[in-house]
């Protein structure tokens, strides 16, 4: 008897050798019609019966609101085109390819759907591997540092080979077990560009007279400026650029409307042969971030994740009674909702050497009342933890959750007078060079709820005799102020990943990157090989980065999982992070006539995408009534 999946899969390539154009019963909408050698010769099948969702119709157009022209970066996200991609239970599959093996976790074969194209109809193939690997990344112009660090295990790059034209593979002399997790991540690791248009802007493809005039026209001075440029697909500023994506943007910047409009090659169908995406266009509308949940709620969006949040939620949903609206409520995965970090790497030598007194990390985090934060800010729908993973991850453990989160000040005020922390007859804290102890809080201002906390987290600290005053600076400014070590602590978002399994990387609880505010120079010196920033010098740093090293040799399922045990139990007893509440809850509002869009969701950037997990390219406008 034919099972399922190849009952569908006949029943697919029936539907697209006769080019159906919508499913039964659905009225065809003018963009329905398929063109000849639109799709890969073996297309990604979308079983949406199985997901327990309804095959759609094609067409319509979904206006979402964005802050400011640089948000179009969050389309690339929440289309999730992957290589390799998570589905709705975070298991991995080949989604642009056909399929893949692996070897040891050291030698990975990728296998390219044959007929697939880019969204301008040039061939994918393993030349656009090519191009990337040979052309971008070995050539120093553009790669001063060489192969990505994210590619080199133990500092040395893969073997990389071309086996046909469908088939490329890429072999490591040691285990690269984050190397699947890293192609499915928001921002994947790009080992893929699109060679045929790029090559245009290429000093081994061009002639050196024609790219200066290139250069004059983009208004870049190097070749290599003009190559970057062109081929940024975080930022899909270049509507030339082809892409793999379901939406391309048709929009050249600045402008006050970005259009993304489907790519006629996308590789996936549903089970009735219809290519996806089913929405045409998805218009981004720049707006003041500050009115953008007024907006959505006098439905002027018919999709809105960003720049609302829960403190919407009581308006949003009343405007379901005036506008054809829905709003849901989808949990956040983040570690901590909003978390303290203090920067072990800051220059003030008398508060960096507190900021790495395990007994003042500790302190300042006991004297938080949590529960007054959630229920005063996220309304005690939220759970009060410190920063860590969710119950929603097999890694949880109740004690990761309860490190040093319970309100105890007596016992923060012990910890601190142990540290040399005197106070006087008022019980005002002193640094030990006779200073008050003040502690300035810096932020991007980007929220409003960080206000509130911080509010409340100034009464709690007074009582222990710290003072605490914010500072708001911008994104970009705040980022340079941090790693150049001029901030002793910000707040900012805990663990990006708060749901993670034992397969996906712990770089996050260990000095990986300079994006991590508690210690961004140590992160620096990871992510740059050791060529800048400087090694950790605490020794339960040193530890976190020996076992992350560690996790990446491990060959075993329970070796990995022992080591994320292992980091979570360090990283939460050394309180490197002050978490204070996670699992909130994040509104969503969507039109009433959008279908195939869960109720209920993980809501974070790593791992779900925000809604890339969900496959937005599936959902679809039902008709007007």
């Amino acid at each position: 008897m034919m099972n399922r999946r190849n009952l569908l899969a006949l029943l697919a390539s029936t539907a697209l050798a006769a080019r159906f154009g919508s499913p039964a019963g659905a009225a065809p909408s003018p963009s329905a019609s398929e063109t000849p050698g639109s799709l890969p010769d073996k297309p990604r099948l979308v079983d949406l019966a199985a997901m327990g969702r309804k095959p759609g119709r094609r067409g319509g157009t979904v206006r979402m609101l964005i802050g400011g022209q640089r948000d179009i970066r969050l389309m690339p996200i929440y289309g999730y085109a992957r290589l390799i991609g998570y589905d709705e239970q975070l298991n991995l599959q080949p989604d642009i390819l056909e399929s893949f093996e692996t070897v040891e976790d050291r030698a990975f074969t990728f296998h390219i759907r044959p007929g697939h194209r880019w969204s301008d109809g040039s061939e994918f193939t393993t030349e656009d591997f090519r191009f990337c690997w040979e052309d971008i990344y070995n050539n120093r112009e553009l790669h001063r540092g060489g192969i990505p660090t994210d590619l080199r295990v133990d500092n040395k790059a893969p073997t990389f080979e071309i086996l046909d034209k469908w088939t490329v593979r890429f072999t490591w002399h040691a285990p690269n077990p984050d190397f699947l997790a890293q192609l499915a991540a928001p921002s994947p690791l790009k080992l893929a560009m699109p060679a045929a248009y790029l090559k245009q802007f290429h000093a081994r493809y061009q002639d050196a007279e024609t790219l200066a005039k290139l250069c004059k026209k983009y208004r870049v001075e190097t070749w290599s400026d003009l190559q970057l440029k062109m081929s940024r697909t975080n930022r899909p500023e270049n509507p030339d650029l082809p892409t793999l994506d379901p939406w391309c943007n048709t929009t050249e910047p600045p402008a006050s409307q970005f259009v993304f409009a489907r790519n006629p090659y996308f590789h996936r169908v549903d089970e009735n042969g219809v290519q996806l995406p089913y929405l045409d266009r998805v218009l981004l509308n720049t707006s003041s971030s500050d009115i953008i949940a007024a907006k959505a709620g006098a439905g002027e969006s018919d999709l809105q994740l960003m720049n609302i949040d829960f403190a919407d939620y009581t308006f949003l949903k009343s405007a379901e009674d005036r506008f054809p609206i829905k709003v849901d409520l989808w949990k956040r995965t983040q570690g901590s909702r909003i978390a303290l970090l203090p920067n072990l790497n800051c220059n003030d030598e008398v508060w960096r050497s507190l900021m790495r007194d395990v007994r003042v990390r500790r302190a300042l985090s006991l004297s938080v009342d949590r529960t007054e934060i959630n229920k005063a800010v996220f309304y005690g729908l939220a759970r009060e933890s410190a920063n860590s993973v969710l119950p929603e991850s097999p890694l949880f453990k109740p004690e990761y959750a309860a490190a040093w989160a319970a309100h105890d000040p007596a016992e923060a005020n012990r910890l601190l007078d142990e540290a040399g922390l005197t106070r006087n007859a008022h019980g005002t804290r002193f640094l030990p060079d006779g200073r008050p102890a003040t502690l300035i809080v810096e932020t991007a201002g980007e929220n409003n709820f960080e206000s509130d906390v911080l509010e409340l987290v100034s009464d709690h600290w007074a009582k222990i005799g710290v003072r605490l005053f914010p500072r708001v600076s911008q994104r970009e400014i705040l980022r340079k102020r941090i790693i150049g070590g001029e901030t002793v602590m910000s707040v900012f978002q805990g663990l990006d990943n708060g749901v993670p399994t034992a397969e996906m990387s712990p770089k996050e609880l260990a000095p990986t990157s300079n994006d991590q505010q508690q210690w961004p120079v140590w992160g620096l010196h990871y992510l740059s090989g050791g060529g800048d920033g400087h090694a950790p010098d605490m020794p339960e740093a040193i530890e976190l980065v020996d076992l992350m090293r560690a996790w990446r040799r491990a060959s075993t399922f329970g070796e990995r999982e022992e080591i994320w045990h292992r980091m979570l139990q360090i990283f939460t007893q050394q309180v490197f992070t002050i978490g204070i509440v996670n699992a909130a809850l994040q509104p969503v509002v969507r039109s009433s006539r959008l279908r195939n869009m869960p109720d209920k969701g993980l809501f974070g950037f790593d791992p779900t995408s925000y809604i890339g997990v969900y496959m937005p390219d599936t959902f679809w406008l039902e008709e007007k009534a």
